[in-house]
Formats: structure tokens, C-alpha cells, sequence
């Protein structure tokens, strides 16, 4: 079955970097694009940035020039490097993937941003 796990979140400064992991399983990786979104307290989750099965990447305008979504095939993860953090990035940021027309999800990582 689809899994999806992921680490990394945390307490970071504004300003600061996180790195958040995503190890995938139970589906053909490399073939499937990959999202991170987030939900912030009161707020609806929201697309932060996806990877396509051939490497290309977006980004939310929010977000764009601060965080970089990546892929690794070989060990079934994807990242997503944020840096330039601010308290607004406080939120649950979860992974994603869509095989055969079903939303999968991970368990969702806290990142809060705060001095």
C-alpha cells in the first residue's frame, strides 16, 4: 500500500533553514509527481510546490525564491529545502502523491517559525 512518511519539521528562528524528508513506498516512485502542501491553524491546506516523475518543479508564489523542492528516485524521497523562514511558514506540512485517482497523504511534520 501507498505510505508516506515524513521528517524533518520543527522549532526554527525566522530566518532559519529546515530540510523535511518524505520517504515514499508501495508505488512506482520515479513515475509520480510529488507535492508538499501545508495547513496553518484555522487556515485550508495549500500547495507549497510539486515535482514532476521528469524533475521539473513550481512553487507558490509564497514561497518561490525561499524554499526548493527536490527528488531523490533512487531512495524513493523527496525534500523540501526552505530557507528564509518566517513565522507566516509556521503550519503542518504535509506530503503528497496522487496514484490512480486517489489522494494519498503523510501524517504531516509541525514546522513553527518563531523567535
Amino acid at each position: 500500500q501507498v505510505q508516506l512518511v515524513e521528517s524533518g519539521g520543527g522549532l526554527v528562528q525566522p530566518g532559519g533553514s529546515l530540510r523535511l524528508s518524505c520517504a515514499a513506498s508501495g508505488f512506482s516512485f520515479r513515475m509520480y509527481t510529488m507535492g508538499w502542501y501545508r495547513q496553518a491553524p484555522g487556515k485550508q491546506r495549500e500547495l507549497v510546490a510539486r515535482i514532476f516523475s521528469g524533475g521539473t518543479a513550481n512553487a507558490a508564489d509564497s514561497v518561490k525564491g525561499r524554499f526548493t523542492i527536490s527528488r531523490d528516485n533512487a531512495k524513493n524521497t523527496v525534500y523540501l529545502q526552505m530557507n528564509s523562514l518566517k513565522p507566516e511558514d509556521t503550519a503542518v506540512y504535509y506530503c503528497n502523491v496522487q496514484v490512480a485517482l486517489r489522494d494519498y497523504w503523510g501524517q504531516g511534520t509541525q514546522v513553527t517559525v518563531s523567535s
